[in-house]
């Protein structure tokens, strides 16, 4: 996890609520910053790399859900975790949603529940950073393979240097090419080439086939042949479907 300095901004209002977070991650490798408000801790957001910020919800002048709303739309890879003695639900459920925040964190908080909820925060950051850096170099490399697919796709000479599932449906719901890791992973004894999807895939994944034709680009998360499974969608021209499967263990 640690490809890069974790720094943590805090932002309260009161000075000793500072202090207290300070104290208790000071024998953890974190590089913690304070602000007093949620001006300051923009601007703080503005000159430091931050993975991680941990909020008040009732400041004056800008309250934690402005605050981290205005996170979200200019660092919006910031894992969000706000703290709050304030026992309205509604309020709590509109700033988890308008602030698109990980954690509600009520004051006096347990300071060893708050350690583990950063250290899963933080490991959810990185694992989405590394899951986004995959689908971008699929992405490119999608992008090398595209006129080959459609020239040659029985051609899987290029497919077979992936470290994942590549699969290409075609119009007619025809398996046009794959890799060899699409047979593993899916538990096919052989490559499901020239094979209509409904003979060779689960019905998880052929519904997310009709999502991904209606111009619904996503990806979901399944278990197959006992394996957690990511998996990711584009369609393509002339309506075919490219699917990348990854394996879960491999995005640790």
């Amino acid at each position: 996890m640690l490809d890069e300095d974790i720094k943590i901004l805090c932002v309260d209002d009161e000075q000793n609520v500072l202090n207290s977070l300070k104290r208790l991650f000071l024998d953890d490798n974190y590089t913690i910053l304070t602000a007093t408000s949620g001006q300051e801790g923009l601007k703080t957001l503005e000159q430091e790399h931050v993975q991680l910020v941990i909020s008040d919800y009732r400041m004056p002048v800008m309250n934690g859900v402005e605050f981290l709303r205005e996170v979200y739309k200019q660092w919006p890879n910031t894992v969000r975790i706000v703290l709050s003695g304030y026992a309205d639900t509604a309020a709590i459920v509109s700033a988890i949603n308008e602030g698109h925040i990980y954690k509600f964190i009520p004051k006096p908080w347990n300071d060893d529940e708050l350690k583990v909820t950063v250290s899963n925060a933080l490991e959810r950051y990185f694992l989405l950073k590394k899951n986004a850096k995959l689908v971008s170099e699929i992405e490119a490399l999608y992008k090398k393979m595209k006129s080959i697919i459609e020239e040659k796709p029985e051609d899987l000479s290029i497919l077979d240097t992936l470290p994942v599932g590549v699969m290409v449906i075609d119009h007619n719901n025809m398996i046009a090419s794959c890799n060899s890791l699409v047979a593993d992973i899916t538990g096919n004894n052989s490559l499901p080439l020239n094979q209509g999807i409904e003979q060779v895939l689960p019905e998880s994944i052929i519904h997310f086939i009709e999502k991904i034709r209606n111009n619904v680009r996503t990806s979901i998360q399944l278990e197959i042949s006992g394996s957690t499974i990511k998996l990711l969608g584009k369609a393509t021209d002339h309506n075919s479907v490219t699917l990348i499967l990854i394996r879960k263990d491999d995005l640790s």
